[in-house]
């Protein structure tokens, strides 16, 4: 469903702004070409204005405060790395890798993993992450959730289902690896399910694990129960056992251009990690990130290249 929208959305862009290239070529290069600049850069536009609001609401965060050169350097990276999520990968490739659940490409004993994207996205988010894997023996399986403008809760059937194929698959408690939203979808299932005897460890990527700043502006379901210590954040921590956070590794950024402030994006009794610099999406692309996380299977692959 999202895969169709965003193909969509990709390519009436890309028309309007082939449209106005001939349209306006002949009477005026320099409009013709400033539209068409416009209307295929015009996302990273917004993306600026993210960023100077990350500026001011982080001021009073206990965050280490980002430079404007590194929020320059951060807008910079995220004007690069969003096009290839958002205007191929989950478009048009996002089954170009598919889950590995079958011998003997998945191999008995040695961890799975289950990848959960977030908000506006779907499996192929992950295609970096899983081209890592494949060939390696971990099972893996790359969720879509779906319908992708409901609530959060909604998605907690379909990670039981590929909790269930990657256990079965590799005979052991998976690696959950979750971008934005998909941190908070996979503690839903965790508060549905009790289901921490059943995972390994869960890894977050920018989770805005008490909301963000930005959801005061989203009327769709899942966007308002991202908003700043809401309702819904509060009843997901109720009755909570005392060690669940400490099932978590979160990676956060003081230049995250969708989850601010930034302390926002850790647990209390979690394993808080923050990688400077990095925005939103280009954080769960960051080598380091992949590598520490990857890791985590025991895969001596990503241990070697630790160290």
């Amino acid at each position: 469903m999202l895969a169709r929208l965003q193909q969509f959305i990709t390519l009436s862009l890309l028309a309007a702004a082939c449209l106005w290239l001939a349209f306006f070529w002949s009477n005026s290069t320099v409009l013709a070409f400033t539209g068409f600049v416009v209307l295929v850069l015009g996302y990273s536009g917004f993306l600026a204005i993210e960023f100077v609001a990350l500026k001011f609401v982080n001021r009073s965060d206990p965050v280490p405060q980002p430079s404007w050169q590194e929020l320059m350097a951060a807008w910079l990276g995220e004007t690069l790395t969003a096009p290839r999520v958002f205007c191929w990968r989950q478009p048009f490739r996002s089954r170009a890798v598919p889950d590995q659940l079958s011998p003997p490409l998945a191999v008995q004993g040695r961890r799975g993993v289950v990848f959960i994207h977030g908000f506006f996205c779907n499996r192929g988010f992950w295609a970096p992450w899983l081209k890592q894997l494949q060939g390696t023996g971990h099972a893996y399986a790359a969720v879509n959730l779906e319908p992708p403008f409901s609530s959060i809760d909604a998605y907690v059937p379909q990670i039981e289902a590929a909790i269930q194929q990657v256990t079965a698959a590799s005979g052991l408690p998976p690696l959950l690896v979750c971008h934005s939203m998909g941190g908070l979808a996979a503690r839903a299932w965790l508060k549905a399910m009790a289901g921490e005897n059943r995972i390994h460890h869960v890894v977050t990527l920018g989770t805005p694990h008490r909301g963000t700043w930005l959801a005061r502006f989203s009327r769709l379901a899942n966007g308002r129960q991202m908003q700043l210590s809401g309702q819904w954040h509060r009843e997901l921590d109720q009755n909570m056992p005392p060690h669940r956070h400490s099932l978590f590794t979160c990676w956060y950024s003081n230049c995250d251009n969708i989850v601010f402030p930034s302390s926002t994006a850790t647990l209390p009794g979690a394993d808080n990690r923050l990688a400077r610099g990095a925005a939103h999406v280009q954080l769960a692309f960051l080598p380091q990130v992949m590598r520490a996380t990857l890791a985590m299977t025991g895969g001596e692959l990503w241990k070697n290249a630790q160290n």
